[in-house]
């Protein structure tokens, strides 16, 4: 399961993510996305393999602050809003 993590700190690392989901189950992928124009972190994605411990993870962390920044969590729900997103157009939208 991909999820999307908003709201980012500028100060958040891949490990900081890495280390934050961890604490649910397995995370096979971290991963950052940089604004081009500032290089500014601004949001980014976690895999995990088992739904429900993303799930939960989701539920936990929705909210988390970390370094200083309320994070939101959301599932990507199909390939194209993950393609959307890794081509670093912006936040997921409300449906």
């Amino acid at each position: 399961m991909k999820i999307y993590v908003g709201q980012l700190s500028y100060d958040a690392t891949v490990e900081d993510l890495r280390w934050l989901f961890a604490a649910f189950g397995q995370v096979t992928a971290v991963s950052l996305a940089y604004d081009k124009l500032s290089g500014h972190k601004g949001f980014g994605f976690v895999e995990m393999p088992d739904a429900k411990e993303a799930l939960a993870a989701i539920d936990y962390l929705n909210g988390y602050d970390l370094k200083g920044r309320a994070i939101t969590l959301r599932v990507l729900s199909s390939p194209a809003e993950t393609a959307q997103h890794d081509t670093g157009r912006g936040p997921p939208r409300s449906p």
